[in-house]
């Protein structure tokens, strides 16, 4: 569903991706770990486009998207057709980015009226389903100042797939969490993980990605440097930095 071919970024002089190269089927639950700064984050900011790529083609259901070459012509999507691609692979980072002023459900509903259009009364009726799905169905009236750092991610994922993805990347949505709180942010991700949500995500938590994942990536230098099913991932990997990385984040 998801497909980058030699995929390159640079931020200045520094070369954050190193021409990479993934394939998502639908359906995979891909974890993507690895120490900070080895470009995890903009890959999947990449992937939505929230940082364009300097050289490479990224694929959605096997058509280039965002901007790819035509006879070395590099051609750009248009800002609708970006829009497009992004409701389809919906994303949610470790900042919730909710609306201060507007209370939980029009936090939700807001994007189905101004981006796909449905009537008012149909996206609060899909708000609140999401809303119950996540466990917040008690909190449509809150503002996000009233809510718990937990019960604001989980409107965010509730926000996202407002959307009605058929992918969602998740950017490290328990680091800023207390850790009483991720458990509960964690719990909504392994219910989209059995629906059977095509999902990428970036995180620390060992336990959650060995449990939920199809395959785990160590990336290290804007590079993959091993890949694999969990059992083997973390019981017997082959590269060293792979072995020195889960020794401290598991020791930790």
């Amino acid at each position: 569903m998801i497909r980058l071919e030699n995929v390159h970024k640079h931020f200045g002089r520094l070369h954050v991706l190193r021409g990479i190269n993934l394939e998502i089927r639908k359906g995979e639950k891909v974890c993507v770990v690895g120490p900070s700064g080895s470009g995890k984050s903009t890959l999947l900011r990449v992937i939505n486009h929230l940082e364009p790529i300097d050289d490479g083609t990224i694929y959605i259901d096997g058509k280039p998207v965002y901007e790819h070459r035509v006879n070395g012509r590099l051609v750009r999507d248009s800002e609708q057709a970006v829009r497009a691609i992004r409701a389809r692979v919906g994303m949610v980072s470790q900042r919730f980015n909710l609306f201060p002023h507007m209370n939980v459900l029009d936090n939700v509903a807001v994007g189905p009226v101004h981006v796909r259009g449905l009537p008012r009364a149909q996206a609060n009726e899909l708000a609140r389903h999401l809303l119950q799905r996540v466990g917040l169905s008690d909190k449509v009236a809150a503002v996000p100042s009233q809510l718990s750092g937990g019960q604001q991610q989980r409107v965010a994922i509730a926000r996202a797939l407002a959307m009605e993805p058929d992918a969602m990347l998740f950017d490290e949505v328990t680091s800023a969490l207390d850790p009483e709180l991720v458990g509960e942010v964690l719990r909504v991700m392994r219910a989209l993980a059995g629906d059977g949500m095509t999902m990428v995500v970036v995180t620390h938590e060992m336990g959650f990605a060995r449990e939920v994942a199809d395959r785990m990536l160590m990336m290290d230098e804007g590079m993959f440097v091993e890949e694999g099913q969990p059992a083997d991932f973390f019981a017997h990997p082959t590269e060293p930095r792979t072995q020195a990385f889960l020794d401290a984040v598991i020791r930790h």
